[in-house]
């Protein structure tokens, strides 16, 4: 007579195999979502300089005259006059970390995000005599992060300029 079933080392021994593929797999998929989540938070830093400053270069070729800063200075808040008058003057600047427009009385507008924070906002005046106005702009765009986690933890610097048409 022929008895079917495991032996108790067979058992332990399929019990150790499985319980070693179980810890291989989580810990893959375990970097893999960090990866990801990682590669999401660049992407939204990215996405979301690139925004602002198309915003603020595209008004600064538009623009019919900057009003400040003045040539050869470097401040934290630009303002131009557009062609759309009741626009005038148009003023961007750095406000509890976010980069905002104002359009002549309205109320100030944010460009950016809350999953990011601003900082390092600088508009230099790079104009010299005989040529139209030329702004050179400088920020700084960081993922909020509140747990502190890795993944979530990313800043990068962004570099513009734009001359009056």
């Amino acid at each position: 007579m022929i008895k079917r079933g495991f032996t108790l080392i067979e058992l332990l021994l399929y019990t150790v195999v499985i319980g070693i593929i179980l810890t291989a797999v989580s810990a893959l998929l375990f970097g893999i979502l960090q990866s990801r989540v990682k590669n999401q938070t660049i992407a939204e830093v990215e996405q979301q300089g690139i925004q602002v400053m198309q915003i603020v270069t595209q008004t600064l070729r538009n623009a019919t005259a900057i009003n400040s800063p003045s040539a050869g200075a470097s401040v934290a808040m630009l303002s131009v006059n557009t062609p759309v008058g009741a626009s005038n003057p148009t003023v961007f600047d750095l406000s509890s970390g976010v980069i905002r427009i104002t359009e002549g009385a309205e109320a100030a507008v944010g460009l950016n995000n809350s999953l990011v924070t601003a900082s390092g906002l600088t508009f230099q005046n790079l104009t010299t005599s005989g040529t139209p106005g030329t702004i050179r702009v400088t920020f700084t765009l960081t993922r909020v992060n509140p747990s502190g986690r890795n993944e979530y933890d990313y800043a990068q610097t962004f570099y513009g300029s734009a001359s009056l048409r």
